[in-house]
């Protein structure tokens, strides 16, 4: 077996004592010394630094790149503001899902795309084999690229600390960026002329921001801004934690929540290009496949009423005790508790006094029919049977959305 590929953040996961794993071909920190548990209820109030470098990137340039990428990607880039950026997902001919990812249109015909860990090659395999392949370059970015994530309530102090031209962010809403991610070419550097791409979007639910820099320079970035907020309660913060707050916030795992089966019947039908009556605006690659898929299975968010769970890989959803499907993400989001069979967070405004949340169990089910907000199934696996409650949303009063104060 080949060894895992080590990210620049490597020593300095090492040096803080975590514990590792191998994810996606990476040598990646599962936690740290302050556990999990900890790190994700720093995002939630303070803020957390999550080492994201495995993820890929690539750029689409050419004359014809927008026309091309427009009918590759199921959002539609064309009604992307400048400085925006936008989410959605690369399909196959039966439109079941390669991949979900961001674009970020650069200009001068040029877009770069942020996509899960080691999916740079199967993506770009992908876009080599459709009509107009051959108009365009699809690239990896010239110089290697560190990534850092800085989410929660304090992450824009942290981020903002790291510039000089604090004007960038007098407006700097949700899914805007700035910068470039061919670095030579970006107009956005740091205080010490480091060139950066700053991106407002994240993974976890709360306010932050994803920060591209050269790979050689990361370790000094990711070393200021712990420095910043060692007495804020600011933590680096692991996979664990990661995959509990994005759980948390409604966000799919690529290659488990969504996959390969039809990109429809789930929580982010935002994705796709919609009109009000459900037809689609556009065409896309994957559009037909879509529309003709029968038999689809239903993707629903769940909340448990504690923080007992199953095993995903072994569950079986029960419903009337018959088996109606499977779960596809189970963990504890340890930010919310239940006040009156009402889902609240340790963040929510009107939280009653001394409210200390035990955590519920929460994820997604893959169901052959479709359950309402509101409704009972119970998960099982060999140990045990837990209910659950099927939800439109998880962990209330997220962040992410807030308007930056700017002083």
């Amino acid at each position: 077996m080949p060894a895992d590929r080590l990210t620049p953040l490597h020593d300095r996961h090492l040096g803080l004592g975590a514990t590792m794993a191998s994810f996606a071909g990476y040598d990646m920190p599962l936690w740290y010394q302050s556990g999990a548990v900890r790190e994700h209820l720093a995002v939630v109030t303070a803020a957390g630094l999550f080492d994201t470098s495995h993820m890929d990137v690539i750029i689409v340039s050419g004359a014809e790149a927008e026309t091309f990428l427009n009918y590759a990607f199921t959002r539609d880039i064309t009604s992307v503001r400048p400085n925006r950026c936008g989410y959605g997902a690369f399909l196959r001919d039966d439109g079941s899902c390669i991949d979900d990812g961001i674009v970020y249109p650069l200009g001068d015909g040029r877009y770069g795309i942020v996509l899960n860990a080691a999916m740079a090659e199967p993506v770009t395999a992908h876009l080599r084999t459709l009509p107009g392949a051959e108009a365009v370059g699809v690239t990896r970015p010239a110089v290697p690229l560190g990534k850092i994530d800085i989410q929660g309530p304090l992450a824009f102090d942290l981020v903002r600390g790291l510039f000089a031209d604090k004007a960038m962010f007098s407006s700097f809403p949700y899914f805007a960026f700035t910068g470039d991610f061919q670095l030579d070419r970006s107009q956005v550097r740091l205080d010490d002329g480091t060139p950066a791409v700053l991106s407002r979007t994240g993974y976890t639910g709360e306010l932050g921001f994803e920060l591209f820099v050269p790979a050689d320079q990361a370790g000094p970035v990711w070393d200021r801004l712990l420095e910043s907020g060692k007495d804020r309660g600011v933590l680096p913060a692991g996979l664990a934690a990661r995959d509990s707050l994005r759980t948390g916030a409604v966000l799919p795992l690529s290659h488990q929540d969504i996959g390969p089966w039809p990109f429809r019947n789930h929580p982010w039908m935002f994705a796709l290009p919609m009109a009000g009556d459900g037809s689609f605006t556009k065409d896309f690659y994957g559009r037909a496949g879509l529309a003709g898929a029968t038999d689809v299975p239903y993707t629903l968010p769940f909340a448990g009423f504690d923080q007992r769970r199953v095993e995903a890989a072994e569950s079986v959803v029960l419903h009337d005790g018959r088996p109606v499907g499977k779960a596809t993400t189970i963990v504890s989001d340890m930010a919310i508790g239940r006040v009156e069979g009402r889902i609240v967070s340790i963040a929510s405004p009107g939280r009653p006094d001394g409210f200390k949340p035990r955590g519920l169990a929460c994820g997604f089910v893959r169901c052959e029919r479709e359950f309402l907000p509101g409704d009972r199934v119970v998960l099982k696996d060999a140990r045990r049977e837990i209910p659950v409650e099927i939800v439109r949303d998880i962990r209330p009063d997220r962040t992410a959305r807030k308007a930056l104060k700017v002083t």
